[in-house]
């Protein structure tokens, strides 16, 4: 780790200069790169970058799954001082171009060589196929942009732009700067003990904050990273009894190789070099921890962050079969507080919105500064939505989400970009969105109102929604009616909608 890392590249700038021929990166074919391997893909990127006349200030959108050639790019917008903006390939083409008129970049990169949706997106937006070290991309130049203000800060300068909502409707995306994520990476590697040596199985999605800040927190310590494009059980069973010492997922993940495992008749994991095993972006569940610890031998520790707060704010540091299901403490120089006057709080139980202040906090919402006025107060605390309290040991126990936030597989569902979807179409007067706990997982459960006699269907409404949705959004269940409950004042009542249709729900 550099002295002064005042850009993210700095972090593979150090791990260049201390161990330029240790492994690196292996990617999805398990073909492996050096650091210095590494650098060199960066500098074809910059080189490519610089021909597209990319200016500091400029926003570069990446549409990517997990590769090479997105974490070339990364570093290389960093070292000219462009904004990255992250999307996930599987985003549909509606999603993908209210993203584009938002924040209007300059140049958009498509990882073609591991993505079919990439391709499909970059064969929409006409972009050129270009070859490099860094891998196959195709590129997608665009004129009249207007350079955002680049700053000599670290605290200043945005390095990311990460939208945490708003693909459908009004976009919204944070500005985390290059010491939120520098920051952040250092919180994350300190908590893991991570070090040269370490292989860290990384396949959360680089456009999810969780994903993209372990990348960073990998390379400031120098550890190898397997990064996958998509997940699939049987590669993470084989690497975990390869070399992987570090696994950082959301419970779906971890429920699917304890299924593939009990397949196979394989009661627990006992071989290999795993030492530090964590989950995320989701509830935890008290049995489940225990399935958990039972199958990987040791202990399973929970953490909580958001978009806005370049991932950890918290996390656990518990020893193997501890009752405690608490998201755990501050994480890195966070500091937290309650506000127990805010809407859902229980000040007589103690519980409060949380909010969270420190150099991992976003600069703000892109584009948005009244958005950002609501969310950030006048000593930097961000109120983050959720409830929550924290108990005598220092420990934050999240109670509730204020925001209505839905995780599914460990990407955030927003429940207005699945009811605007829903809403377009024209037999659906009404549509609310809740989420529902299932094993491991979040599902999302749509209930929509029709007029009286409609015939509209289920299926009808999966099929309508689904170009209109990235796959993780659509709703597991649309339940068609012609009437929803609703409050006095005409509120759907969502607190009531499963007990409701509880029996539609079963068929």
């Amino acid at each position: 780790m550099p002295k002064i890392a005042t850009r993210v590249h700095d972090l593979l700038t150090d791990a260049v200069a201390t161990c330029p021929h240790t492994t690196a990166l292996i990617n999805g074919t398990d073909s492996r790169f050096s650091w210095a391997d590494l650098a060199v893909s960066v500098e074809a990127a910059v080189e490519l970058l610089q021909q597209q006349h990319i200016r500091p200030g400029d926003r570069v959108l990446l549409v990517f799954e997990n590769c090479l050639s997105v974490v070339a790019f990364l570093y290389a917008a960093s070292q000219l001082d462009a904004l990255s903006v992250v999307v996930n390939a599987r985003v549909t083409d509606v999603e993908l171009q209210r993203v584009v008129t938002h924040c209007d970049p300059a140049a958009v990169v498509f990882s073609v060589d591991v993505s079919t949706s990439a391709s499909e997106h970059a064969a929409r937006m006409k972009a050129e196929p270009v070859t490099g070290s860094f891998g196959e991309v195709a590129i997608s130049q665009r004129s009249g942009t207007i350079a955002d203000t680049v700053f000599e800060e670290p605290d200043q300068q945005v390095a990311v732009l990460l939208y945490t909502s708003g693909t459908t409707g009004a976009p919204k995306a944070a500005m985390l700067t290059h010491q939120n994520l520098i920051s952040g990476a250092i919180a994350s590697a300190t908590l893991r003990g991570s070090r040269e040596g370490d292989v860290c199985y990384l396949v959360l999605p680089l456009s999810h904050v969780f994903g993209l800040v372990t990348l960073f927190a990998m390379t400031s310590c120098k550890a190898t990273i397997r990064l996958e494009p998509r997940f699939d059980v049987a590669r993470l069973y084989d690497a975990l009894n390869q070399d992987v010492t570090i696994f950082p997922a959301v419970p779906q993940m971890h429920a699917r190789l304890f299924q593939y495992a009990r397949e196979r008749n394989i009661a627990s994991y006992t071989h290999g070099r795993l030492r530090y095993v964590s989950s995320g972006g989701a509830p935890l569940d008290p049995t489940w921890k225990r399935e958990a610890e039972n199958f990987y031998g040791m202990a399973m520790q929970n953490g909580y962050g958001l978009s806005e707060t370049s991932a950890g704010v918290c996390a656990t540091r518990n020893s193997i079969g501890e009752n405690d299901i608490s998201v755990g403490v501050p994480m890195g120089e966070c500091v937290l507080k309650l506000d127990l006057d805010s809407v859902g709080a229980n000040p007589q139980s103690g519980i409060g919105e949380v909010m969270v202040k420190g150099p991992q906090v976003m600069k703000g919402y892109y584009r948005d500064p009244q958005q950002t006025a609501l969310v950030i107060d006048s000593e930097g605390y961000f109120r983050t939505g959720d409830l929550g309290w924290i108990d005598e040991h220092g420990n934050l126990h999240i109670a509730g989400r204020s925001k209505e936030l839905i995780i599914r597989s460990g990407f955030n569902v927003y429940p207005v970009e699945v009811e605007a979807a829903l809403t377009t179409h024209p037999e659906v007067v009404l549509a609310a969105v809740v989420g529902r706990a299932v094993e491991g997982n979040e599902e999302v459960l749509a209930f929509v109102q029709v007029a009286p006699g409609c015939k509209l269907t289920e299926d009808q409404l999966k099929k309508f929604v689904s170009g209109q949705l990235a796959p993780y959004k659509r709703p597991s269940r649309i339940i068609v009616t012609e009437e929803l409950p609703v409050a006095a004042t005409g509120k759907i009542l969502k607190s009531k909608l499963i007990d409701v249709f509880s029996g539609e729900l079963l068929d």
